[in-house]
């Protein structure tokens, strides 16, 4: 495990959260491997008093961009095994959560803005997870079609990320997959 501490010098100002997460998603494992691969699974993100202003004009967006610090998240390898894999991989060559700063990116859905309460769908994000930014998805220049991916094209396509532990294991879903909230 490396010691993040002695990596570079501190920023000369720290990241600030502008709101929280509230999910049914409480610990990793509770979490999909990928945002999209949630199904029906909702959760609020809870801006902070200040930033009501900043959601104007969000409600026409389908999408958006989170960015979020994985809070359980303690400590990091240069070197980590992903998901269907049966190599270590170079931990910037995968998307593990535990990083040298372990901020999360999210695209999720945008379901619902109401004040500085904003309820997404689609997401990964834990419970209490600190929310760092949060930005439009654009697809004429976020989406990036022929995007070659290293690796991860020789995995097996079957067991693609899209899938979730359960499915992978023929399992039931959690019970929070099974109720939603507000419904």
């Amino acid at each position: 495990m490396q010691d993040a501490s002695s990596l570079g010098d501190p920023l000369p100002w720290q990241p600030r959260a502008i709101g929280t997460m509230s999910s049914p998603l409480r610990v990793h494992h509770d979490a999909p491997r990928q945002p999209r691969g949630s199904g029906e699974l909702r959760g609020e993100i809870h801006l902070l008093q200040g930033f009501q202003n900043c959601v104007h004009d969000l409600e026409g967006f389908s999408h958006l961009w989170v960015l979020w610090l994985c809070h359980h998240t303690r400590g990091w390898n240069a070197k980590v095994m992903p998901p269907r894999d049966q190599k270590k991989r170079g931990l910037f060559a995968t998307r593990s959560p535990a990083r040298p700063n372990p901020i999360g990116l999210s695209c999720v859905r945008l379901l619902r803005v109401a004040g500085r309460a904003l309820t997404i769908g689609d997401h990964d994000i834990l419970d209490g997870s600190p929310i760092l930014d949060l930005k439009p998805y654009l697809p004429y220049c976020d989406s990036v079609p022929d995007a070659r991916i290293g690796y991860v094209a020789e995995l097996a396509e079957e067991a693609g990320d899209h899938r979730t532990w359960w499915e992978e294991k023929g399992v039931e879903p959690p019970r929070l997959y099974r109720e939603l909230p507000g419904e």
